[in-house]
């Protein structure tokens, strides 16, 4: 019996063991995570929250149906024009709103439960004026900041304010200035504005 005494509290042990083990790796696991879910937002996350506008680019998958699916642009009026459907409003629609807004459109008469999905392949672009050796548009990039898109026109002129820029934002009408920190981000559309320092 003393025997089986002691073989049952290594068994118990050797339980207890594997249970710590498996709970640290749980939380290790759980850790990772969570540090995962403080990384920064990617490209295609961030779409999901973008509202679409003109000139942006989307693909337009309908799952089943090839010659419904393709490439599309939105037009200067915010819609676009699809396969069976015609045009559609997408402007100022996030890319969830939008496929809804298509699955709703070809179930009504076209296709028995449609599943549609929808991915911005290149944003509109964003312009950029004032004191950069380059001024003009520039197509947008995921996680644009000031002084990429003043690297992208050129760099500033020996005149430009290095302290300040002036920003509209798309749909917008009046600038906001803001002070020129290397955090500032741009958004697809926006008017970037340098201006020139006082010597």
């Amino acid at each position: 019996m003393i025997g089986v005494s002691k073989l049952s509290r290594a068994l118990a042990m050797l339980a207890l063991t594997v249970c710590v083990a498996v709970g640290a790796s749980t939380g290790q696991a759980r850790a990772q995570q969570a540090a995962i879910g403080n990384t920064p937002v990617s490209a295609s996350a961030q779409a999901a929250d973008y509202l679409l506008g003109p000139a942006d680019k989307v693909r337009v998958t309908v799952y089943g149906e090839p010659s419904l699916s393709g490439e599309f642009f939105i037009s200067g009026s915010g819609v676009m024009s699809l396969p069976l459907i015609g045009e559609i409003k997408a402007g100022g629609m996030t890319l969830g709103q939008f496929q809804g807004a298509v699955q709703k459109a070809l179930s009504d008469g076209y296709l028995k439960d449609p599943r549609v999905s929808a991915e911005v392949l290149t944003f509109r672009p964003f312009y950029i004026l004032g004191e950069v050796e380059k001024p003009g548009t520039y197509p947008y990039t995921a996680g644009l900041t000031v002084l990429n898109a003043v690297a992208t026109a050129g760099g500033f002129t020996y005149r430009a304010d290095k302290k300040n820029v002036w920003i509209k934002h798309n749909g917008e009408t009046t600038e906001q200035k803001s002070e020129l920190t290397p955090s500032i981000v741009v958004a697809p559309g926006d008017t970037i504005r340098l201006g020139e320092r006082f010597f």
